[in-house]
């Protein structure tokens, strides 16, 4: 918590005056880290619906004013989104439930796109992190922790996304993702309060028992799935916003995420 505040005053800066702050936003490179939603958003291939828009109104009205409006159907689980720890965990939190620190937080990005571009069921190792910190000091208590694969390239191709486009069918997917020995590292020594991914799973493709997404869940820790733009962001110093649609009782919500890199 502390942490964020002090990431936050930052931000904090400008003519200052008895009702607010101003903040300089010109000081930061804004970088979207969010896959916007349509017909061909990526959905985990057991679900039996996807994305869907339906026009309410769109055109002129009587009164002579355009005027739109849509309906959207969608899971909670697909395109960029956030798991709340409901969904591996009968006592862990639900989508409104979770503090906004968890979801405004200090960002390490772990590259780990050379090695998954040589093997598709990489998973992220304690020693990625040793490599991380070895060239950008320790990871920060109260940081989101992400890893970009470089699998956002492959957006929307279900095929090359997934490592397999049958419906209906998970049991031969393949996309890297967390390793669960260097999450559990990153939450009970780290004390992370989030953790992101750039393919469909915090979980690697081929796994059938979730591991990362259960231990994550017990600790009351938010998993971010179908991250983009991780490549434009550094190493360390940049802030992420992660804010989910708040539903309550949700496992989980679509997610609109930000990475505010300093200039």
């Amino acid at each position: 918590m502390l942490a964020t505040a002090l990431l936050l005053a930052t931000l904090a800066i400008g003519p200052a005056s008895a009702d607010a702050q101003a903040i300089d936003l010109a000081r930061y490179r804004m970088v979207d880290l969010t896959h916007p939603f349509d017909g061909e958003t990526v959905y985990w291939p057991t679900g039996q619906s996807g994305f869907t828009l339906m026009s309410l109104s769109r055109g002129v009205t009587d009164k002579g004013y355009f005027y739109a409006a849509e309906a959207f159907q969608a899971p909670e689980h697909g395109g960029t989104h956030m798991d709340a720890p409901l969904h591996f965990s009968e006592s862990g939190q639900a989508a409104e439930q979770i503090p906004l620190e968890h979801l405004i937080a200090p960002l390490a990005v772990l590259d780990v796109t050379l090695a998954a571009g040589g093997n598709a069921d990489y998973e992220v190792a304690l020693t990625d992190i040793v490599t991380y910190e070895a060239r950008n000091g320790p990871i920060r208590r109260g940081s989101i922790v992400v890893a970009c694969t470089g699998w956002s390239s492959r957006w929307p191709d279900r095929m090359a996304y997934l490592g397999d486009d049958t419906p209906g069918e998970a049991g031969n997917l393949h996309f890297p993702s967390f390793g669960a020995e260097a999450v559990r590292l990153l939450v009970e020594q780290r004390g992370v309060v989030a953790i992101g991914i750039d393919t469909a799973s915090i979980d690697i493709g081929k796994s059938s028992d979730f591991p990362v997404h259960r231990l994550v869940a017990r600790a009351n820790v938010p998993g971010f799935e179908n991250l983009t733009g991780l490549d434009k962001v550094p190493a360390k110093g940049a802030l992420m916003l992660a804010l989910p649609m708040m539903i309550k009782g949700g496992s989980g919500g679509p997610l609109r995420a930000v990475a505010l890199v300093p200039r």
